[in-house]
């Protein structure tokens, strides 16, 4: 079991140190754009964005998503000339799906442009980012290409490149044409990610074959199927997101708002990078051995496993140190936020626990299941968060997160029994019992006890916790940290 561990572990670190640094570059950019434009320059790309982003998910159909799974299915069967023609398919429908969210962009840039911005000054921006959803579309299956042969140097290579280089030439150009600059540093940073990802995945050689009309719509059928469920998942997301601003707005104030989006974004930040990560190679690794229900059932397991390991001390430490991070990464302002993040954190946790089964449905191809799931939870948490926040105001918002998440992790584990005999492995059920434990008893010091004193708690537990997932990953591992130590020190 250790070498299956060491895999997950081995491609956690190398796309989240990838990530890590995207992050980084991302905060460069935004810090330097920021200076250079002033909010209203900023503003104005966050149009262009929007006004965009929404046609290129429709027109791009989760094709991107849908394609690591096309793909690794192949793979995983070893038949080049499937794979082959899966490739094929993968980028043929990638160029078509740019194409058209491209042709409405150039066709309707005027309306939108006038809808937008309520004039038709940036009719000719909105135009040029019709490049972005081309670019866009193509980049998404060679994307899909790399993650689903599972070249995850190439794929963390690939993400790296092509955001140091979007980077570079966004602030020059924005350096000398300032607000005329936004739309083609847009495209600048879209079109050097098209560049690297092309770069990465030519390297990928499949056999060279020829394939009919029939057997493309084949295979286009089921990647469109497939990719429908992603699309629907992801306006679902995006549609929440959108109602709970709404919501809050309406129901405690704007400034609530700007709370509740520095607790989403600092909540979110650390786990997120773990999760996507994992999901680089794990949704491939899933999908490959998607028939045999004992494989699929062991991969899960071990995953969450990894990920608790993982991700508890950074969990800990954000419960912990909820008051101090508000203040470092915005102002004292934002310390009335302190409580929900911590709320949302218990959440978080939850979502680690879930997060590898929420894959199963995707793994084995049921998508109709899977947008049933997703649409009933996006349902059950905008109804949480009207009640919880009729009842407990501002920190009703993270508790409907947390009471979402319960019953997430309680409905994923019930589906993935019925579709695949899924059940945690007792040490699993300890790892998950011994997080919910520590986390109860820090959550109870910071409540109940003087506030020097239930943080002192919580920092002894989370450094006791952190020696202990140390030690944990290294059983796991089965490494020898110390000998480790002394080799680099020789």
């Amino acid at each position: 079991m250790s070498n299956s561990h060491r895999q997950i572990f081995k491609s956690t670190a190398l796309i989240g140190g990838a990530q890590v640094i995207n992050i980084l570059l991302g905060i460069v950019r935004t810090k330097v754009l920021a200076i250079l434009l002033g909010p209203s320059g900023m503003g104005i790309a966050g149009l262009y964005q929007s006004a965009t982003g929404l046609i290129g998910t429709l027109a791009g159909f989760g094709i991107g998503s849908a394609g690591v799974r096309q793909i690794a299915e192949a793979a995983g069967t070893g038949d080049e000339d499937r794979i082959a023609g899966t490739v094929r398919t993968l980028r043929l429908t990638s160029l078509l799906s740019g194409l058209v969210g491209m042709i409405v962009i150039l066709l309707f840039c005027r309306r939108i442009g006038y809808t937008t911005f309520g004039n038709d000054s940036y009719t000719f921006g909105i135009a040029l980012m019709s490049l972005t959803v081309l670019f866009g579309g193509i980049s998404a299956g060679q994307w899909a290409l790399l993650q689903g042969m599972r070249r995850l140097k190439d794929l963390a290579a690939c993400e790296v490149i092509g955001v140091l280089f979007g980077t570079i030439a966004s602030t020059t150009l924005v350096y000398f044409l300032r607000e005329r600059g936004i739309a083609p540093y847009l495209v600048a940073v879209s079109g050097f990610g098209i560049l690297s990802s092309w770069w990465y995945a030519r390297k990928v050689r499949v056999k060279a074959v020829k394939i009919t009309v029939r057997e493309i719509a084949k295979d286009s059928k089921g990647l469109l199927n497939m990719g429908l469920a992603f699309m629907v998942s992801g306006l679902l997301v995006s549609g929440v997101a959108y109602l709970t601003r709404v919501l809050i707005s309406r129901q405690l104030g704007m400034d609530a708002v700007g709370l509740y989006s520095a607790v989403w974004t600092l909540s979110t930040l650390y786990v997120g990078v773990i999760l996507n990560a994992m999901g680089a190679d794990f949704y491939p690794r899933l999908t490959a051995v998607s028939s045999d229900n004992a494989a699929v059932n062991q991969l899960v397991n071990e995953q969450t496993e990894m990920g608790i390991l993982i991700a508890i001390p950074g969990i800990l430490a954000t419960l912990t140190l909820a008051p101090w991070v508000l203040r470092a990464f915005y102002s004292e302002a934002f310390m009335p936020a302190a409580d929900v993040i911590r709320w949302q954190i218990l959440g978080i946790a939850l979502r680690v626990v879930s997060w590898p089964m929420g894959f199963v449905q995707l793994g084995k191809g049921m998508s109709k299941l899977f947008m049933l799931t997703e649409t009933v939870f996006a349902a059950v948490n905008v109804a949480l968060l009207f009640v919880c926040m009729k009842f407990w105001g501002l920190e009703g918002v993270g508790i409907s997160f947390m009471f979402h998440y319960i019953l997430y992790t309680i409905t994923m584990l019930a589906v993935c029994r019925r579709i695949s005999g899924f059940a945690w492995t007792r040490r699993l059920l300890l790892f998950i019992l011994a997080a919910c434990c520590i986390i109860s008893i820090i959550m109870l010091a910071i409540r109940n006890l003087p506030f020097q004193q239930g943080t002192l708690c919580g920092l002894v537990i989370t450094g006791l916790t952190l020696a202990a997932c140390c030690f944990g990953l290294q059983q796991l591992l089965d490494l020898n940290i110390k000998s480790l130590i002394l080799k680099l020190r020789n």
